[in-house]
């Protein structure tokens, strides 16, 4: 039991990149589902009052954007995932063909950041010595060997969050008494989207207030231009 203990592989822990990645997923996904739903409801509440078509067309409508959202990432990631191991792949073959340059880029990676040549220097050597083609990955791409962002993980959450996402107008325009389902749902659409423009500010460390004004005005002029296309149809 022990040897087995002992020879068993530790579990590999994601980066905080790739925790971010599919954090973002999640995001865009929640925020796409939001805004495709209830364009799709405004436009066929105005269209007819019937509360069972009106469902119908929302719940289709958020069904067919949680599977678009999560091949769409799965698509994305899978190109950049396969572009970070053909860079691995190619930088295997310079260790092994053109050594010297790869320690002069890592000598650089060290000089340009302010680092003595003779410090850089011995630096480089040493980390060479130890792990070369992580060293060089690293300094060159600022990748982490043997971490690759995940498909799967992008596809999944981008999956759940939009559908999760859609739920929020689906649940208000059909749920809500008919006498306030319109100031209802654009209530819920608000205050949802406000919601995922606070966490996208949050994981890309950008502005919280411009991001949640940005996103309840994109919301707000979604729910105006389904509802002037329900009009004209």
């Amino acid at each position: 039991m022990m040897k087995q203990l002992a020879g068993a592989k530790p579990k590999k822990t994601q980066t905080m990149e790739e925790r971010l990645n599919t954090l973002r997923a999640g995001v865009l996904g929640s925020n796409d589902g939001i805004l495709t739903v209830v364009g799709v409801l405004f436009s066929v509440a105005v269209a007819t009052p019937n509360r069972f078509t009106i469902f119908i067309a929302g719940l289709s409508d958020l069904l067919a954007c949680a599977f678009s959202m999560a091949s769409g990432e799965y698509a994305s990631v899978s190109t950049q995932k396969d572009t970070e191991k053909a860079v691995v792949r190619t930088e295997k073959k310079r260790l092994a063909t053109n050594y010297d340059d790869a320690m002069a880029a890592v000598v650089n990676h060290y000089t340009d950041r302010g680092v003595s040549t003779e410090t850089a220097t011995k630096m480089a050597a040493e980390l060479m010595a130890k792990r070369p083609l992580e060293t060089v990955v690293s300094v060159k791409y600022d990748l982490q060997l043997g971490h690759y962002m995940s498909p799967w993980n992008a596809a999944f959450s981008s999956l759940f969050s939009a559908a999760a996402g859609g739920i929020f107008p689906l649940a208000a325009m059909t749920l809500s008494p008919v006498s306030i389902e319109w100031p209802v749902t654009i209530l819920a659409v608000c205050a949802s989207v406000a919601l995922t423009g606070f966490l996208s500010a949050k994981l890309g460390d950008g502005l919280v207030k411009t991001a949640i004004i940005r996103n309840v005005i994109v919301g707000i002029l979604t729910m105006i231009i389904h509802y002037s296309v329900g009009i004209l149809l």
